[in-house]
């Protein structure tokens, strides 16, 4: 059960947290792993991901990787969990800034692509 973890990578589950590059705000593709580009990506599809918990393990690793608290990732994975939680209308214009925000990241080159 031990897992030995240097303190430039911390986790509390399998995805890998990089202490030295932790809110810089400068992502790139290939800095998010698989499982969390996969999530990510499911956020801006047309059939979200509606396990509360699977968005979460997303908006944590935004938040520490990317901007923090503003950081649109975290932001819209916040929103769709208060969603799926409270069965209540979402923000859109805080789901065309994500969009808009994956273009910036990388993701596509168009918000459309990502739909």
């Amino acid at each position: 059960m031990s897992q030995q973890q240097t303190v430039d990578d911390v986790s509390v589950d399998e995805i890998p947290i990089d202490i030295s590059n932790t809110q810089s705000g400068e992502i790139e593709p290939a800095d998010v792993p698989g499982e969390i580009e996969s999530i990510t990506r499911g956020l801006a599809s047309e059939q979200p991901p509606t396990n509360p918990l699977v968005v979460l393990k997303a908006g944590r690793w935004w938040y520490i990787h990317g901007k923090g608290g503003t950081d649109p990732a975290f932001r819209w994975a916040i929103e769709w969990a208060r969603h799926l939680a409270t069965d209540t209308p979402n923000d859109v214009e805080r789901f065309d800034e994500f969009l808009k925000y994956l273009v910036t990241v990388g993701f596509a080159d168009e918000t459309h692509e990502l739909r």
